[in-house]
């Protein structure tokens, strides 16, 4: 149930627009922060990339999504069960007019919390083709294991 917004007024008794169309903005951005994590306040210079966490038999594979970017500009940690991939797309010098821009650019943050038997003392990460593999192994203790069927 959606409740009504109250009218905003100023000082004088009357209708104020502006003040309106602020506090929707102020309540549209912390929506969107909360639905799709897009931050806002002191992180809002920072974005989320595209990733894709896939699990195999022996390892769970982070693929995150980075075109463009430089393998120093990038940064891969983990910290107990998190796993923080960090970087910045950084602006190219151009010449000429630039006329429209739909690329990213700035500081960007993927976090996401690996299961608790993981090695993380065996973690790699690969950039390739614009995509960075992040490879967390599983620990051996829960590798799923063949047993061999005896006869009598």
């Amino acid at each position: 149930m959606t409740l009504p917004m109250p009218r905003l007024t100023d000082p004088l008794g009357g209708w104020d627009p502006v003040r309106e169309l602020d506090e929707f903005h102020a309540r549209m951005t912390r929506l969107m922060s909360s639905v799709f994590g897009i931050p806002s306040g002191a992180d809002a210079d920072r974005w989320t990339p595209l990733a894709d966490v896939r699990e195999t038999e022996d390892a769970f594979l982070v693929e995150v999504e980075v075109p463009g970017v430089k393998r120093d500009d990038i940064d891969v940690q983990v910290a107990g069960s998190e796993l923080t991939i960090s970087g910045e797309f950084k602006e190219r010098e151009r010449t000429g007019w630039l006329r429209s821009r739909t690329r990213r650019i700035g500081r960007f943050h993927y976090r996401t919390t690996l299961p608790a038997d993981v090695d993380s003392g065996a973690i790699t990460a690969e950039l390739a083709d614009g995509v960075l593999t992040v490879r967390v192994p599983k620990s051996e203790a829960v590798r799923p294991k063949r047993i061999p069927i005896t006869s009598r």
